[in-house]
Order: structure tokens, then C-alpha cells, then sequence
């Protein structure tokens, strides 16, 4: 597919460069074309990769990542242009996470609300999708570097948004009964709301070490 990638985080590299390892054509948005950090991982990627603005960046894709911070996505995707959304699945990862007071953050959205519906209320046009927020992005594209099974959710209101996004997720190794459909985009709350727990275990952890979840049932 031809992805665009809004963002130029580390987030934004990892599934950028893994999106380009699987043979899939991405272009890297940021807020001006000539950003150094889009440019300089373009020219590294390969002929696959390209760089540019959001506009540009999402004028030229069939699918969306939104992997801009929580706090700055709307203004991202303005930017990224409406119409250049419309119709399109848009898979956000981002969190709603706020600094202001210090570390660890509190979330800007919280309860009866998340920054997915958010984006999804902005722009209706959109397929917007949400998954890959609850895990660090090394374990996003690559489930394998962590022991035993553990999970990835997914939630969304269009059952074909969810198809294609539940695709690049095998794709990037996720085993299929580990990935997780909590129903309506709605869920988004409760995956945006483990991330308070989610740092505070990243706090506990030995440096460097990565961690989830995993649903042990009967």
C-alpha cells in the first residue's frame, strides 16, 4: 500500500521503517517538507521512503498513521488536509499524553472520551482505527522480541478499517488470536487510559527492558 506516516518521532521511524521493509511505499509527514529527520530517514529507507510535508504526505497515501503526540494530532491532521483524509483509513497510536506537570503525564482525555473519537468527530470523512498505543514501539513491529504470548487491540466503527489495520498487524508478526477487537472506537477510552499504568510500570523496569500484557483465561 501507499502509507503515510504523520510524524517524524521515533514512533513515526520505527513503523516507517518497518512499513517500508514489508514492501509498502511510505511517506513520512511532518509539519514543513524539508524537515531534517524526515529527509535524513527517507535518504536511508530506500526507494520506498519519502518525505515530506502533511499535506503532501497524506495526498499521496491510501492509508493513514497518525503518529504525532495526543496533544498535537488535530492540528497535525488540519494540516494533513481534510479532504485528503476522506474516506481513508486512518490508524491512530497516538496518546493523549500531557506534560504540563512533570513525569509521569496525566491525559488530556480521559473517562467519557479519547483522542481517537476526537479525531474521528473532527473528521468523519476518516476510517479512523485504534491500536498500537499500548506498547512501546519496538514491540509495535516486532512482537516476537518479547517471550510467551502477549497483546494488541484493536477497536474501531468500521469493520473494514479494522480488516486492514488487523492486516498490517500480522504483517508486522502479530499472531492472529492475540490480537485483540475490543468492539467500537468507544474502547479507544480504556487503551488510552492504560497508559498511566502503562509508565508506571515502564518505571519499574530494569533500563532498556520492554514489557505487555497478555489475557490469561480459562
Amino acid at each position: 500500500m501507499k502509507i503515510a506516516v504523520l510524524g517524524t518521532g521515533m514512533v513515526g521511524r520505527t513503523l516507517g521503517s518497518a512499513l517500508v521493509s514489508l514492501g509498502h511505499e511510505v511517506f513520512m509527514g511532518s509539519r514543513e517538507s524539508g524537515n531534517p529527520t524526515g529527509v535524513e530517514w527517507a535518504a536511508r529507507s530506500g526507494a520506498l521512503a519519502r518525505a515530506g510535508s502533511f499535506s503532501e504526505a497524506a495526498s499521496n497515501s491510501e492509508l493513514l498513521v497518525n503518529a504525532t503526540p495526543g496533544t498535537v494530532s488535530l492540528a497535525a491532521l488540519a494540516e494533513a488536509g481534510p479532504a485528503n483524509l476522506q474516506g481513508k483509513v486512518l490508524l491512530d497510536v497516538s496518546n493523549p499524553l500531557d506534560f504540563s506537570r512533570g513525569f509521569p503525564p496525566s491525559l488530556t482525555v480521559s473517562n467519557t472520551d479519547s483522542i481517537a473519537e476526537t479525531i474521528q468527530r473532527k473528521y468523519p470523512g476518516a476510517r479512523v482505527v485504534k491500536s498500537l498505543n499500548t506498547v512501546s514501539a519496538p514491540v509495535m513491529v516486532d512482537p516476537g522480541r518479547l517471550p510467551g504470548a502477549h497483546d494488541i487491540f484493536v477497536a474501531g466503527d468500521d469493520a473494514d478499517a479494522k480488516s486492514t489495520v488487523v492486516g498490517l498487524l500480522q504483517e508486522f508478526g502479530w499472531p492472529t488470536g492475540n490480537i485483540r477487537d475490543l468492539g467500537g472506537l468507544d474502547a479507544a477510552r480504556a487503551m488510552e487510559m492504560w497508559l498511566p499504568l502503562w509508565l508506571r510500570i515502564f518505571m519499574k523496569q530494569p533500563e532498556g527492558k520492554m514489557f505487555n500484557i497478555g489475557i490469561v483465561s480459562e
